[in-house]
């Protein structure tokens, strides 16, 4: 743990993080760790998991302060409409479903085959939606039906 080499500070250029805001970084931070296999970089004050070539970042919420004025920071409430949501690519799906299930992930569906790709979504500690794909038909010009927008 603390393992500060791992930081998501560049030598050059930019990588990108993903913060969410959370009621328990504790319970967070091991749900991240476990279903994705990451490696705890930080353990608070940012909670920090790095997982693949990926990190999350992981807080309490809180009020404004001098860098984001008028700006409140809060975990999502149930029943909150989804607006963004991290996706997740893995090579395996019904291994990654297999041992996420294992540590403890709750899955909205199993993983459903949708031509372009097999997909399903997961719902961390504080209702974060996450997308698990494996890219199939996509990758020899297969793609999933359009949805009719009414």
């Amino acid at each position: 743990m603390d393992d500060r080499k791992d930081l998501p500070a560049p030598a050059e250029g930019l990588v990108l993080t993903m913060f969410l805001t959370v009621r328990d970084v504790a319970v967070s931070r091991t749900f991240y760790a476990d279903v994705f296999g990451g490696t705890v970089v930080l353990a608070e004050n940012p909670a920090i998991v790095q997982i693949a070539n990926s990190w999350i970042i992981m807080n309490p919420g809180g009020g404004p302060t001098p860098d984001k004025p008028g700006i409140t920071l809060t975990a999502p409430e149930p029943g909150d409409p989804v607006s963004a949501f991290l996706n997740v690519r893995v090579a395996d799906i019904a291994a990654f479903h297999r041992t996420a299930v294992a540590a403890g992930a709750h899955f909205v569906t199993d993983p459903i085959d949708r031509k372009a790709e097999i997909r399903c979504y997961i719902r961390d500690p504080d209702g974060y939606l996450i997308e698990i794909g494996q890219a199939t038909g996509m990758l020899h010009g297969v793609y999933a039906d359009r949805v009719p927008q009414g």
